[in-house]
């Protein structure tokens, strides 16, 4: 308003200027128009000298203003870049206090160490569980096809799959690569059979060993006998030949008893002509790999990854998570016909249980794994170890298995295992002990029996024992000074 202002007060000087040069034009007297011109150059420079003093009062005021309003916009900046940092403070301190509530406490040495540890073992395996969910679902798919070509026949009815082995309880030692997703099949006897397992007396097998004998039942009779079958009791054969009709006696059994390698080719054959029937193989293309007593797959995608399936044939003992398994193990191979007595179906249960009751992020895997990578090469088998970490995980509160004790346990489970290769005697977990969870369930002579040492090789060779005590205390030396 005040710049408008002086603007039309230029304007009206400018009109009398004209004004007055044309009076004098008009009434040309010398003196009177060199006193004008004098007065009327006076009243032109004073009327300068205002305009430009106001035009600077006017730039000054618009400098001083411009000032404080930078200055102040400086400190809300500044003001808000403080908040900011003080906020994304509290955000890092809230969440660590998340992932542990005693991080203080923590030993800085400790904690690099575990990140060594994690970084040059591999120790956490996350694609572990979205493969097993691939693998389980392809048998369950394949079974679908099975139990589809199989209704009327008389071969064993496959039951769905259970994951087994380190790799479906969450810790494979293997690389990534070179890992195995082990799956049971329960076998059910068909219609018209019974299977009654017996004690093998036909060898001398380290491991509990048993026979399963396949007997004919009368189908004639019960609470609903069906018309439609034959009865191999009371049909004659020659009746059963015309219907085709084949008793499970006379396809995959030897004499008696079921045999495994026949029940493992007939799988084999099964799965390479259902193959192309299942949705998995728009996705991976799939070789059988030779194996005499389970049915081992290699399924390849286009990208070059690989995954590996070994599909394990078993017979559950009455309601137990007890089993026999068809699958021999590494030192001896049985006959075709025997029947190893196998607990990992209630190892896995029992892992499970723990991930179900232990603390988030906890550390008893790691602690599983590193110490399979660490024990590579020695005396000690995996199972001795998981054995092992299994005892620790009934002895130590789940609630000290959180993932900043790591090192703690792995220290317990080397110090357990050294006291075992002194005393030359590791009990087996499922045979006389008192910690058993009550969710695992066992025949009722397992709490009765006797534990088994796993360790009882040693005690019957002092001199492998002292070898394997030299190599225990070698791996422990690399394990404490070796980083």
């Amino acid at each position: 308003m005040l710049c408008w202002m002086r603007v039309i007060m230029i304007i009206l000087l400018l009109f009398w200027l004209m004004q007055w040069i044309h009076y004098i034009s008009v009434y040309p007297d010398q003196d009177l128009h060199q006193q004008r011109t004098q007065v009327l150059q006076e009243l032109v420079h004073r009327t300068m000298e205002q305009t430009v003093g106001s035009w600077e009062a006017m730039l000054l005021t618009a400098l001083q203003q411009w000032l404080f309003w930078a200055i102040a916009g400086a400190l809300v900046l500044l003001l808000a870049l403080c908040w900011w940092l003080k906020k994304r403070i509290c955000e890092v301190d809230s969440s660590r206090d998340s992932e542990s509530e005693e991080s203080e406490e923590e030993n800085p040495a400790e904690m690099n160490m575990i990140w060594i540890f994690s970084r040059r073992f591999q120790l956490s395996v996350p694609k572990l569980a979205s493969r097993r969910r691939v693998v389980q679902e392809l048998l369950s798919d394949l079974l679908q096809v099975c139990h589809s070509l199989f209704s009327d026949s008389f071969f064993p009815v496959l039951e769905p799959v259970i994951g087994v082995g380190s790799a479906c309880e969450g810790w494979s030692p293997h690389k990534e690569e070179d890992v195995i997703y082990c799956m049971f099949v329960p076998l059910k006897p068909p219609p018209g059979h019974v299977f009654h397992l017996e004690p093998d007396t036909v060898g001398e097998m380290p491991q509990t060993s048993m026979r399963i004998r396949v007997e004919q039942v009368c189908t004639c009779t019960g609470k609903q006998p069906d018309q439609n079958k034959l009865c191999f009791l009371h049909h004659s054969e020659q009746e059963l030949k015309r219907n085709q009709v084949t008793s499970l006696l006379h396809t995959l059994c030897t004499g008696p008893y079921l045999d495994g390698e026949k029940i493992a080719l007939w799988f084999q054959t099964f799965v390479i002509s259902a193959w192309s029937v299942v949705p998995q193989s728009r996705h991976y293309s799939m070789k059988v790999l030779p194996s005499c007593r389970s049915c081992k797959m290699k399924l390849m995608k286009d990208s070059g990854r690989s995954l590996f399936v070994e599909t394990v044939f078993s017979v559950q003992q009455g309601d137990s998570d007890i089993f026999l398994s068809s699958q021999p193990t590494e030192a001896q191979l049985p006959p075709s016909t025997t029947w190893l007595e196998s607990y990992a179906v209630a190892e896995a249960k029992f892992f499970r249980q723990v991930a179900m009751q232990a603390p988030p992020h906890s550390c008893h895997l790691k602690c599983l794994r590193l110490c399979a990578r660490l024990l590579e090469g020695s005396g000690i088998s995996v199972y001795a170890l998981k054995t092992t970490v299994m005892h620790l995980l009934t002895l130590i509160p789940l609630s000290e298995w959180q993932h900043k004790y790591l090192l703690m346990r792995v220290d317990d489970t080397m110090h357990y295992l050294r006291c075992c290769l002194e005393e030359k005697r590791l009990k087996h977990f499922f045979f006389g002990n008192e910690d058993m969870p009550e969710e695992i369930s066992l025949p009722p002579d397992f709490q009765e029996a006797q534990p088994l040492n796993l360790f009882q090789h040693l005690a019957q060779d002092p001199a492998a024992q002292t070898e394997a005590l030299k190599e225990f205390d070698e791996l422990q030396y690399h394990l404490y000074f070796g980083f």
